[in-house]
């Protein structure tokens, strides 16, 4: 059964990711489109650099041609942010898009993102599965296809977005402190953009990865500390003031400081809501998924600004950011986006103001962190990935269920069911236990004032798993 996850349909390519299944995902979309009147309005088709996305994302378009709406396709594999942006810019009904983003390379996926440019809500992907489902009940099938040639248009989606981000990026700012900054493309999507904006601003960038290679290096292209010891060693042994990274489809961030140090999402969202209420002086919340860390919680109250808690998905977060409440959203997962932008995770603009902060401020990321900890004190994070078996997947409901009292010597103040299992302790400290929504996995996700006191979080959690 084709189903989609938070972040839309993933498969492994050859298997259940086939043209087939692409072409009658796309039939059960353009079917949902008429059934919403937006049968007239171009859907944009992009794609990451993942085997043949390209050639899946044109399969895709021909369809929704041959089903009579118009379609907007990329010259080049393009970033998510970027296809966000222009289903927005354009009017679109909405945007087909090839990407299984961070996954590895035997992956492929589709995602579709409705007319408002964020992620699809639950209530849409519902309806398109219910649709597959109907195409499948009648075994239907597509032969390959070419595109309508009056309804199929090509285009760079790249000058009308850079364009954009002269409104929120303080391009001037850059060009009056350049620096040496490394920036790893994980071979993705996000070449051309980061180094090329900082190149024009007179900094020196310095490109790895930049090249499209569909294996990736025979790695995950997440821009993670495990991912990227590489970049982190270019990063410290070329003494560059900074290192920036996005993942396959750059919408995703990583920043490696000076020294070659990897600062974890939470850090940088921290970092980044501070700087944008700071100086830039933008009003609103701030928005996080459960799983995301509570520095942006005592930001907030330092502030005087509301914080609000979602499921885990940026769909949930990007509501926020489309209803204008927010200075920002963010996800542990390295996922951001900001007051007036897309509702979607950027990489691109994540790396664009970490690289502002740093040259407006005149410090490096740890010098900055050190001075948001003096503000409101230190918090510290981590993800510990845990396979699922099947039978750790049929006795995990019981074992989430049965809440203790107590872990690891503290009281368990609050129980948040939101998304997976919170437990949040007397110290302020925090497990969550969660399911993945893509991956046979179940996460633990741990925040305490200090690594030795999340050691000890660690393994109070594997134990009440029962590992």
């Amino acid at each position: 059964m084709i189903k989609f996850g938070t972040s839309g349909w993933r498969a492994v390519i050859a298997d259940e990711f086939t043209f087939a299944n692409v072409r009658l995902v796309a039939l059960a979309i353009a079917r949902y489109l008429k059934e919403e009147a937006l049968g007239d309005r171009e859907v944009v088709a992009g794609y990451d650099t993942r085997f043949m996305s390209d050639l899946f994302a044109r399969a895709a378009g021909a369809v929704l041609t041959r089903e009579g709406i118009p379609v907007l396709y990329s010259t080049r594999d393009v970033p998510t942010p970027v296809i966000s942006f222009t289903i927005i810019n354009r009017q679109a009904a909405g945007a087909v898009n090839i990407t299984a983003s961070h996954n590895p390379p035997q992956y492929n996926g589709l995602k579709f993102s409705p007319a408002s440019g964020a992620p699809a809500p639950p209530q849409v992907t519902r309806a398109i599965e219910r649709k597959i489902q109907e195409l499948q009940a009648l075994g239907t099938e597509l032969e390959p296809m070419d595109p309508v040639g009056d309804l199929w248009e090509e285009a760079d989606l790249a000058p009308a977005y850079i364009q954009d981000l002269e409104s929120k990026v303080d391009f001037s700012s850059l060009a009056a402190s350049p620096q040496k900054v490394a920036y790893n493309a994980l071979w993705g999507t996000g070449r051309g953009y980061v180094d090329r904006i900082l190149q024009e601003a007179g900094w020196r960038v310095d490109v790895i990865h930049g090249e499209v290679n569909p294996l990736f290096g025979g790695r995950r292209p997440e821009p993670s500390a495990e991912e990227m010891p590489d970049f982190m060693d270019m990063v410290r042994e070329g003494d560059y003031t900074l290192g920036l990274a996005t993942d396959g489809d750059a919408d995703r961030f990583g920043i490696v400081d000076k020294g070659g140090r990897f600062v974890t999402a939470n850090h940088v969202l921290a970092l980044v809501f501070k700087y944008l209420v700071e100086e830039k002086g933008l009003e609103g919340g701030v928005v996080r998924s459960v799983a995301t860390t509570h520095l942006l919680d005592r930001l907030a109250r330092h502030y005087g600004k509301p914080v609000y808690e979602t499921p885990v998905g940026f769909k949930y977060v990007g509501e926020y950011i489309l209803e204008d409440k927010v200075v920002m959203g963010g996800e542990e997962s390295a996922g951001l986006s900001i007051k007036g932008h897309v509702p979607e995770k950027d990489g691109v603009i994540a790396c664009l103001l970490v690289a502002e902060m740093v040259a407006k401020k005149g410090a490096t990321v740890g010098e900055l962190l050190e001075d948001l900890f003096s503000l409101v004190g230190p918090l510290y994070s981590r993800r510990i990935n845990i396979p699922l078996t099947p039978q750790f997947k049929e006795e995990l409901p019981k074992k989430l269920a049965a809440h203790p009292s107590e872990v690891a010597g503290l009281k368990v103040m609050e129980v948040i069911t939101l998304d997976g299992t919170k437990l949040v302790l007397e110290d302020g400290s925090w497990l969550l236990f969660r399911p993945s929504g893509t991956e046979p996995l179940v996460r633990l996700y741990l925040e305490a004032q200090s690594q030795e006191r999340l050691d000890i979080l660690e393994e109070a959690g594997k134990r009440l798993l029962g590992i």
